[in-house]
């Protein structure tokens, strides 16, 4: 009972360090706007959208940062603490050095800015719109719910829009799109994670002489990441410093492919030779991989997602000094410092039980597994651009993850049907036998698989394995591999991201109008 006591407090004074931290942070914001940007202007609205901003910031860091290298740590690729040190070094470079000098005042077109005609009414808006993502993406962090700070703030524009300026104000056609991709992006990304994870199976894992295969095909799966990733990175983390279309995109990543391709086939080959014929070595290939699109995909995440965090702030800081409304705004220097600031500091406080979650509450991760879906968010990031399809990259993330984890919920119902057709025609023979029949063929590759059991049905028309017992296998495979309370809990979260932030940042605008009308 003590040990509980001295537990409990020990987390609630870890709680309350953090929570004080975190609010230090927006103090010293506070402070540092009001003292060196507009010290002599006693004009208080900037100040407090700063707070907001700074809010915003720690929010999107303790949630959303956690599906790039969540499941580098699930699988134990990264140590914790070198993930969120590789992480809040790569956003802030991202969102410094490519985060661009002017963002969109109105995320995704939501709404039409030409309908608000005054200015301090546009200013309430973006602030009620970035309290009430901050407040929803706070909320979806205690209930360990990975949610997209895109869908929130858009929520959040389109629900202060509308109450700003009515119905007609929002484009609702862009509106469907946005929802379409809560279908499209967990889709899209499940689907490419699961391809490749089968692929890698087929080529590597499932053959006799793993290390031999590996040896071959590795190379060409890293040069493959990298020709992705180094695409992905220049249209994508790059696009505000020059804009380049796919095939140019394409080929520079391509070239880039080729000379890692002849650099990493030796030092793989080199790394293999000493590895021995089992998953579990084939799996160590990975790790560098693994922590490359870490790395990246906090870059690229930086580089256009802390204008979530700094846009609306950028927006403000723009209406009140040039008391104008304008579609796109320049971002000031210390606007973005403090994005990269607070993304930082909020992934180091609150980022683990998001990183947590995503990294091995879903599923179990290997490096391999974890490698299919980095490799997913990349492909699918660059196939929606061209095709104009708006996604998230944390329902890409998450749906990748429980691609992975679907996969392995086939492939394991499969060989256990498999295992059991076996027991049962060979249930007379002797206990040793049977296991040395099964252990043969766990090691067999594919095509000897395929012989035996063809051999097996050849002999035997049918098993004596009832339906029933079928059907309670599958389902006891199914809520062993893929947690089904995690799916349901951040599907429901999804779904209200965009209502329920909408609906509070209407509120809140009401409420902020109420106090600064005269």
């Amino acid at each position: 009972m003590n040990n509980q006591n001295l537990q409990s407090k020990s987390f609630f004074i870890q709680d309350g360090v953090k929570a004080l931290t975190a609010f230090a942070f927006i103090l010293s914001v506070i402070y540092f706007v009001s003292a060196f940007i507009m010290p002599d202007s006693g004009n208080h609205i900037l100040v407090t959208a700063a707070a907001f901003g700074a809010y915003m910031a720690l929010n999107i860091g303790a949630n959303d940062v956690a599906n790039n290298v969540g499941p580098a740590v699930g699988s134990k690729a990264l140590s914790l603490v070198g993930a969120i040190i590789i992480a809040a070094v790569f956003e802030s470079a991202g969102a410094l050095l490519a985060g661009g000098d002017v963002v969109s005042t109105i995320k995704k077109g939501i709404i039409d800015p030409s309908l608000i005609t005054d200015t301090d009414t546009f200013i309430w808006l973006m602030m009620a719109a970035l309290l009430a993502a901050a407040i929803w993406l706070n909320i979806a962090t205690a209930l360990n719910a990975p949610v997209s700070t895109t869908h929130s703030i858009v929520g959040g524009v389109l629900g202060a829009g509308i109450a700003a300026g009515g119905f007609g104000i929002a484009n609702w056609a862009v509106f469907g799109k946005i929802a379409a991709s809560w279908v499209i992006s967990p889709l899209f990304g499940g689907i490419i994670s699961a391809s490749f994870l089968y692929l890698i199976k087929r080529t590597i894992t499932y053959k006799e002489d793993r290390v031999t295969a590996a040896k071959k095909i590795v190379p060409f799966l890293v040069a493959f990441m990298i020709w992705v990733f180094s695409t992905y990175l220049i249209m994508k983390g790059l696009k505000k410093l020059w804009k380049l279309d796919i095939l140019i995109a394409g080929g520079i990543g391509f070239t880039i492919a080729i000379v890692i391709f002849f650099i990493a086939k030796p030092l793989i080959k080199k790394a293999a030779s000493k590895l021995d014929n089992s998953k579990e070595s084939v799996n160590t290939l990975f790790t560098l991989p693994l922590i490359f699109s870490a790395a990246l995909l906090s870059f690229a995440h930086g580089a256009n997602d802390v204008a979530n965090a700094v846009g609306p702030l950028a927006a403000i800081n723009d209406a009140v000094l040039h008391a104008g409304i304008v579609k796109k705004a320049s971002i000031p220097f210390w606007v973005m410092i403090i994005g990269a600031l607070g993304i930082s500091i909020g992934l180091a406080l609150y980022g683990p039980k998001l990183i947590k979650t995503v990294g091995s509450e879903i599923t179990e991760l290997t490096k391999i597994r974890s490698f299919c879906v980095a490799l997913s968010a990349a492909i699918t990031v660059i196939i929606a651009s061209q095709l104009g399809l708006p996604v998230s990259s944390t329902h890409i993330a998450v749906g990748a993850i429980f691609g992975v984890g679907f996969l392995r919920e086939y492939l394991k119902n499969s060989n256990a049907k498999r295992i059991e057709a076996i027991r049962e025609h060979h249930e007379h023979d002797e206990p040793e036998k049977i296991e040395a029949l099964l252990l043969e063929f766990e090691l067999a590759s594919m095509e000897k698989k395929a012989k035996i059991l063809t051999d097996l049905k050849a002999k035997t028309a049918i098993t004596r394995l009832t339906g029933k017992e079928r059907k309670s296998l599958k389902k006891g495979y199914k809520q062993e591999l893929v947690k089904r309370s995690h799916l349901y809990k951040i599907a429901a979260a999804w779904i209200i991201t965009v209502p329920l932030s909408g609906l509070l940042a209407a509120f809140l605008f009401f409420t902020i109008r109420g106090f600064m009308l005269p």
